[in-house]
């Protein structure tokens, strides 16, 4: 990698947002250059600095005073309006004004669960939404420098029995070298307020990180695919388990590689 490409890539490595094979091109680089050693400790200074110093400041004691004098000078005027309309009605009974009151409190109720129902900002996010996000957060967490494998392996042999005892379950594990995915490690990650397993494999450059943890029901699912941030992701369950694969490559790659990994763990899920 140039010392150019570096600086380009400085801010992206400091965020963790580099896939890996240019986090690692960019550590080699570092290694072996000081210049760019140094603008890397040069923008890390920076960063430091603006996490310590408060960047807001408080309005000066004068302006504040004079915001509240006016505000008290404001207030009479405001009372008369407000004393009138709070003076109660005439002690008389309308039961057609109560009608109308009752009417327009049903249709505001109407309006309240119309908009919890179809409109996801008032009712908060889907069950669906926050598991998603938590795929595609961990995915890219990964990602960072030194967060990708604990067991880096590309024996299935090796990788499968590094996981018992650290999990309440045994993943299936399979690899895919012959087809162009090869495995090459697992780690423990966290999803769901549980530990699952994430096997990691490779196209070409690119990571595909396959979560893998018991389904919440034993039934088989079809696959679902969608696409957040630039990342494709195809999640399906089979055999009690509930699979996630997540990757920067092309949707056509990752549902290839999705359909030969369930052909090849379709005999272990039975």
């Amino acid at each position: 990698m140039s010392c150019k490409l570096t600086a380009r890539f400085v801010p992206g490595y400091l965020d963790g947002e580099l896939d890996l094979s240019r986090t690692i091109d960019m550590e080699i680089h570092l290694q072996s250059c000081a210049d760019c050693s140094r603008e890397l400790e040069r923008q890390q200074a920076l960063r430091a600095a603006l996490q310590r110093n408060a960047l807001a400041y408080s309005a000066p004691a004068a302006l504040r005073e004079k915001i509240q004098v006016s505000l008290r000078a404001a207030a009479p005027a405001a009372v008369p309006a407000a004393a009138s309309a709070a003076q109660p009605a005439p002690a008389s009974w309308n039961p057609f004004a109560m009608l109308r009151w009752a009417g327009a409190f049903a249709v505001l109720a109407l309006c309240v669960v119309t908009a919890w129902q179809f409109v996801p900002g008032v009712r908060g996010p889907s069950r669906n939404d926050a598991i998603v996000a938590e795929v595609l957060d961990s995915h890219v967490r990964s990602l960072e420098a030194n967060h990708l494998m604990d067991v880096p392996s590309t024996d299935q042999h090796t990788v499968k029995p590094w996981f018992d005892g650290k999990l309440d379950f045994s993943p299936p594990v399979e690899d895919l070298a012959a087809d162009g995915f090869p495995l090459v490690g697992g780690r423990l990650d966290y999803l769901e307020g549980r530990q699952v397993a994430a096997l990691v494999y490779q196209r070409r450059k690119h990571v595909i990180n396959v979560f893998v943890w018991p389904a919440a029901a034993a039934s088989n699912t079809l696959q679902t695919s969608e696409t957040r941030q630039g990342y494709n992701m195809i999640r399906w369950s089979g055999g009690g388990f509930q699979f996630w694969a997540v990757s920067d490559v092309s949707a056509g790659d990752l549902g290839e590689f999705v359909r030969l990994l369930q052909s090849r763990m379709a005999p272990v899920l039975k």
